[in-house]
């Protein structure tokens, strides 16, 4: 500070340091600036008094007001479904036909179901419901069960294979492998005849080995010529449709180890009208298909497929 001298031009204090020469200007202050500073300052003290603001032990300072981000979102939430409140009584009352029949109706069910779908569906599905290896695409015409709203609504009600759901839609097909129904070589010639029934594989030697196989052991479920059985859940095989891969080394290990997908039954999750939107929203991916007959009650566990796969979807 003992640089301090007062700058002859200017006539104010310079602040007493300077580098190459350059000497700062203790200059006050503007007014305006001061007094913005001063507000924030009363409107930071009033906030802190007004809304929660100190973080404690346990929690933080409540604020006069009480208010909280989490009410603020319970209001905003409680008038959202006020509003939507009509739209949901008048899916619940309505029946599939008069949902598909309406176009507002079936707007806002599909909006409902894809919202519902993004939350509890995609994560095995697909954000699209193209599903994946494993995971069944419920944008392509193949059901295991049915894909009319009826068959669809029961399946998400209900599930596939879920624990301790006596209604989930079951089937069983037998390890032929691993429980040494089938030999290796045996395997290897119906996994051969499996494929030729899409025409995904030449009707070789081996694929004529595996048809007296295949009817004998599989045609019980999936039918003589591999179409599948829906009251059994059966996969159609004809087709060219694969949940876990048609090569033919995928084959074979799904006749040796069958496979045994689960889906949680969300009617313990979901309200029966989230429910009936996800069914609506689902059948408008692309595989929906036209009004069938009620759909059959869950058939009990019983042997299926005889390469656990087929069909895209439940």
């Amino acid at each position: 500070m003992v640089n301090k001298r007062v700058d002859e031009p200017t006539g104010v204090e310079t602040v007493g340091h300077e580098w190459d020469g350059i000497e700062e200007l203790n200059n006050p202050l503007p007014r305006w600036w001061v007094v913005v500073l001063g507000m924030t300052v009363v409107f930071a003290l009033g906030y802190v008094v007004v809304y929660p603001a100190i973080p404690l032990a346990n929690s933080g300072t409540p604020g006069v007001w009480g208010w909280t981000s989490r009410g603020d979102l319970a209001q905003d939430t409680a008038r959202a479904e006020a509003d939507r409140l009509p739209m949901v009584n008048a899916v619940s009352a309505a029946s599939f036909d008069g949902i598909m029949a309406d176009r507002k109706l079936l707007d806002f069910a599909k909006a409902g179901g894809r919202a519902a779908f993004k939350q509890n569906c995609a994560q095995c599905h697909g954000s699209d419901g193209a599903g994946s290896l494993g995971y069944p695409n419920l944008k392509d015409s193949d059901w295991l069960w049915g894909g009319d709203l009826a068959a669809i609504q029961t399946t998400i009600q209900y599930g596939v294979r879920a624990p301790g759901e006596s209604q989930t839609r079951t089937s069983q097909m037998p390890n032929f492998g691993a429980d040494g129904i089938l030999q290796p070589a045996q395997i290897g010639d119906v996994a051969a005849h499996v494929r030729t029934l899409s025409g995904a594989g030449p009707n070789d030697q081996a694929a004529a080995r595996g048809a007296p196989l295949f009817a004998a052991n599989c045609a019980v479920c999936h039918g003589a010529q591999g179409t599948g059985n829906r009251q059994l859940g059966a996969p159609n095989l004809a087709d060219r449709v694969w949940l876990y891969g048609g090569k033919p080394g995928q084959v074979v290990s799904s006749i040796i180890n069958a496979h045994a997908g689960v889906m949680p039954a969300w009617h313990s999750k979901l309200d029966p009208v989230t429910i009936k939107m996800l069914a609506v929203y689902v059948h408008s991916l692309g595989g929906g298909e036209k009004f069938a007959a009620p759909a059959a009650a869950p058939a009990p566990a019983m042997a299926a497929p005889a390469n656990g796969e087929g069909n895209a979807k439940p």
